[in-house]
């Protein structure tokens, strides 16, 4: 998926087959969805070549969940990517892959965990005993600058913008890079929305935090291109 992916354990004792059952969930999730490799899935639907009908279920999910979130945030997220309009339902994949290689853990009986692609995180449980998680937000200004920290248990935490990859999000509407927002973080409980939402908000730009507003369970911080911040009315209460 073009990016890192990393595991933090908190529970005692011995976590190499689920480790091993959940990387090898990441890579068959590259081989199922990458739009670089010409025989994923992914890119026999592209071509033509397979009906979304004849796809493997969890293909069928994705392509559901892009649905959803296309109509949740009127056209702001889209499973066609770039001014072509080719098939990329990437901006739901990674975040979809992250919370179910966590409820893979989850499943072996690891209740204090972490799961990290790309900056992107799925946490459970606590960090220790009685601590929260903590995740610093980096200024997408100043990558040495974090703005603020992020702490809770249970939750996860997305950020899309600028810093990472440059413009390579787009308005669905008008095919262009949106130029309101460096970056978007927002928070919840899981990281398939979560994920899928930063990323509707970075295109949507500043209106975004009103959006934000109205969906419960979330939270979200703007950073715009020209400086400054704006975040959501419960964000003070996540910040550590």
């Amino acid at each position: 998926m073009g990016t890192v992916f990393s595991f933090d354990l908190r529970d005692p004792g011995e976590w190499t087959p689920a480790l091993a059952e959940a990387v090898a969930w990441l890579h068959e999730v590259d081989a199922t969805f990458s739009t670089y490799r010409e025989d994923s899935v992914v890119s026999r639907v592209a071509r033509g070549e397979l009906a979304l009908a004849e796809c493997p279920p969890q293909v069928q999910e994705v392509f559901a969940l892009c649905e959803q979130v296309s109509q949740e945030s009127k056209g702001y997220f889209s499973i066609r990517a770039g001014q072509d309009g080719a098939l990329d339902p990437s901006g739901m994949v990674k975040g979809w892959a992250i919370e179910r290689a966590s409820d893979l853990l989850a499943a072996h009986g690891s209740r204090n965990h972490s799961v990290n692609g790309g900056g992107d995180i799925q946490m459970e449980g606590e960090s220790a005993p009685g601590q929260p998680w903590r995740i610093g937000i980096t200024d997408p200004h100043d990558r040495q600058r974090v703005l603020t920290v992020v702490a809770g248990r249970d939750l996860a935490v997305a950020t899309s913008g600028v810093a990472e990859r440059g413009a390579h999000i787009l308005d669905p509407h008008t095919g262009l890079p949106p130029g309101e927002l460096a970056s978007v973080t927002l928070v919840g409980r899981q990281l398939t929305l979560v994920d899928a939402y930063a990323t509707a908000a970075f295109a949507m730009g500043a209106q975004s935090a009103a959006w934000i507003e109205s969906l419960a369970g979330y939270e979200a911080l703007l950073v715009f291109s020209g400086g400054g911040t704006r975040a959501t009315s419960g964000w003070k209460s996540l910040t550590a």
